[in-house]
């Protein structure tokens, strides 16, 4: 009679089987699909409108009004687009973009000087104060001030231009934008500045040669806010703009409105146009602006 001897010591494989199958069993009831659910269940809430404007964009007008709203076009059109591009939505297009770019560059580099100067001198009690200035200016709403910034703009004899749309977006893009740099600078190791002083950098160095390269993620991250949140903004161009060679996109989109009716799959096509440029920025940026969303306040 043969018997057969496990010589490596090692258990026979059909008993690691099981253990194999109790850790997935494990890790299927750790998932939470409660939270898989509800976000399943918020895409389709934010993919709908997407759908309903993209295909309200290859309808006619005519169309849009005996069809079914969320059934694909039968026969697609792009006239929609072709009224679009000849009603000078280049140029609308072009003062967004210059808005944008005017405004949120400043405005990310004087937050972030401004972040790391509070940070670096918490002990300061100018420093200080500083930064409950700029905490208050989250609790300021732009309608609650657009009357004083009108009248200023007035003074500063700025009206019907685009420099008077970028002035006050620079203000109030800067107060959020200080706050989540400087949370994350506050997270970069007090080490790293001290070594860069023993090396004798000045402050200016270390600034852009150390914080600036560690904060880059928490920079994107102010930057796509910033962006987006001017490139649809509709009160400042409708209060301090008048001629339709200063309009933006979205107080263009009142062109497409007549006195007795609007042009629905007009707005749809435009809204499409308008709104590649953002899904474009969200997806370059899409890595640091999450890592910058979390690990400035992971402390």
């Amino acid at each position: 009679m043969t018997t057969t001897v496990n010589v490596s010591g090692t258990a026979p494989a059909h008993h690691e089987q099981p253990r194999r199958n109790r850790r997935t069993g494990y890790k299927l009831r750790k998932m939470n699909w409660f939270g898989g659910g509800l976000g399943w269940v918020w895409l389709f809430i934010v993919m709908v409108p997407i759908y309903w404007i993209v295909i309200t964009s290859f309808k006619t007008q005519a169309n849009y009004f005996i069809t079914n709203t969320f059934a694909p076009p039968s026969d697609p059109t792009f006239d929609n687009y072709k009224e679009v591009i000849d009603n000078d939505i280049v140029r609308y297009f072009t003062n967004s973009v210059i808005v944008t770019v005017g405004a949120v560059v400043p405005a990310v580099l004087i937050s972030f000087m401004a972040a790391y100067a509070i940070i670096r001198g918490i002990g300061n009690r100018w420093l200080r104060s500083m930064n409950t200035l700029f905490l208050l200016g989250l609790a300021i709403p732009l309608q609650a001030v657009i009357i004083p910034v009108y009248l200023i703009i007035i003074k500063l004899q700025l009206y019907d231009t685009l420099l008077a749309i970028v002035l006050p977006s620079i203000a109030f893009a800067i107060p959020l934008s200080v706050l989540v740099l400087s949370n994350f600078i506050r997270d970069v190791p007090r080490e790293l500045f001290e070594s860069m002083r023993m090396d004798g950098a000045t402050e200016w160095g270390t600034l852009w040669r150390l914080a600036f390269p560690l904060t880059r993620p928490a920079l994107v991250t102010v930057t796509i806010y910033n962006a987006l949140g001017i490139w649809n903004g509709f009160l400042l161009p409708l209060v301090l703009t008048q001629s339709p060679d200063q309009r933006t996109i979205p107080y263009a989109l009142v062109s497409f409105q007549g006195q007795f009716g609007v042009n629905v799959p007009a707005i749809a096509a435009s809204v499409t146009l308008t709104t590649i440029p953002i899904v474009l920025l969200y997806a370059i940026g899409r890595r640091q602006l999450l890592s910058g969303l979390t690990a400035g306040f992971g402390k």
